[in-house]
């Protein structure tokens, strides 16, 4: 197979395992990156053009969109799925990720466990949100932040008004969430591939820290999921249409929580914990839709 991996930065961990993992395996592997990729839309002869050259006789691609680039590098996924071209990431199924409220709003209809959460759109009500979801301590996200960026620990009703004040005072979209005591800062990834956990770990924060992500100092360690912590990762992938997905989640007195649903997870944390070759699981994802591809074509 002839596969395309869209990255911004081929020295990332992520990319260049998954570059290792398909030539391991007999594939080729151009990383692209998406942003200088020109997309020619015309009746039923889509392209994509990158360094002034067509892009041709591509299997597959695997999106590796940061959230800075949604919607270039989407454009860019729909255009290669226009062209009948499979991709390991459904361009629409990232968008809906990427929208915090939409994808919180998606798995709560799904019946899937969350943090109590609050929007408004710029309210002055400021001590209703915090009532609404259980009073301080509360946590506070800006929904464009990643990576723990742009998230807030509330430790007092006085400091939570202030902090929502602040953020309307700036047309910054939040959302209020529910601080979970019990979960003592840490949480769980599970990352999901083609319908199956294919590895978990545990992530705790540095002593103080109430934030677990590993690029702010976090620890990760192997953890063997119960059935209803597999069950809600599952789901909540399937429910948002991502068939690879990082699935967040805490552990609390009532059930896991989903906290989000990355449609672009990173490999490092995962692999280094798990001693799981996750990049190459991925590349079998592929192997197995193109053997289903070539079934359906001779059944044609």
């Amino acid at each position: 197979m002839r596969l395309v991996i869209l990255s911004r930065n081929p020295e990332l961990y992520s990319t260049k395992r998954l570059v290792e993992a398909a030539e391991q395996r007999g594939h080729s592997a151009q990383v692209v990156d998406p942003l200088t990729c020109d997309l020619l839309i015309e009746k039923n002869l889509p392209s994509v053009y990158y360094k002034g050259q067509v892009l041709q006789g591509v299997d597959a691609v695997i999106p590796r969109i940061g959230a800075s680039v949604t919607f270039y590098g989407t454009a860019v996924v729909r255009q290669f799925e226009m062209m009948g071209v499979f991709s390991a990431t459904d361009s629409q199924a990232i968008v809906r990720s990427r929208d915090k409220l939409r994808s919180l709003q998606l798995l709560s209809a799904a019946g899937l466990g969350m943090p109590k959460t609050a929007f408004t759109n710029f309210s002055k009500q400021e001590k209703n949100l915090v009532e609404q979801v259980g009073g301080a301590p509360l946590i506070i996200k800006l929904l464009e932040g990643t990576q723990g960026l742009g998230v807030v620990l509330a430790e007092t009703k006085k400091a939570a008004q202030s902090v929502i004040e602040a953020f309307h005072g700036l047309k910054a979209r939040i959302i209020v969430q529910e601080f979970i005591k019990e979960a003592k800062g840490a949480d769980i990834r599970a990352f999901v591939v083609d319908g199956e956990v294919v590895g978990a770990m545990k992530r705790q924060g540095r002593e103080g820290e109430f934030r677990s992500n590993l690029h702010r100092g976090g620890t990760a360690t192997l953890i063997k999921l119960s059935k209803e912590e597999k069950n809600a990762a599952l789901k909540a992938a399937k429910t948002l249409g991502l068939a690879i997905a990082g699935v967040d989640l805490l552990q609390s007195d009532r059930g896991p929580l989903i906290l989000e649903v990355n449609s672009s997870p990173g490999l490092e944390g995962i692999e280094e914990a798990t001693k799981v070759d996750i990049a190459g699981k991925i590349i079998e994802y592929i192997e197995r839709n193109q053997i289903r591809k070539r079934k359906n074509t001779l059944k044609a």
